[in-house]
């Protein structure tokens, strides 16, 4: 299939929501590529589906191949993506490395509570 070009940017997605461009515009920029959105919707009316409500994400050219095999990749999870929040939780987070000396935050806090030690 012959993809769309604009200015030099080729589409590797289309869609008519500007939340699904936004999510895959995304996915791609965590992944390390550049990408854009386009928006070809009509603002003087409230189109919401096709050709004058299209949406595209585009990349430059060289990072087309790469972006569509991102795209086309098994999506995480559900429970994978609870997993990693899960552990990805500040108050289950481990702490520094112990390194035996009393830390200047350490310190401070003693001040802070009364503590003149």
């Amino acid at each position: 299939m012959k993809r769309l070009e604009f200015d030099g940017w080729l589409e590797v997605f289309q869609t008519g929501t500007d939340y699904e461009a936004d999510l895959v515009r995304d996915r791609l920029d965590d992944s390390g590529l550049e990408a854009v959105i386009m928006r070809k919707k009509d603002q003087a009316f409230s189109l919401t589906h096709g050709s004058m409500s299209r949406i595209y994400v585009l990349v430059p050219p060289h990072h087309q191949e790469e972006a569509l095999a991102i795209l086309s990749s098994e999506t995480v999870s559900d429970e994978e993506l609870t997993a990693a929040a899960l552990a990805a939780d500040p108050e289950n987070a481990p702490g520094p490395p112990d390194t035996g000396e009393e830390s200047t935050s350490d310190k401070d806090r003693g001040h802070r509570d009364g503590d003149e030690s």
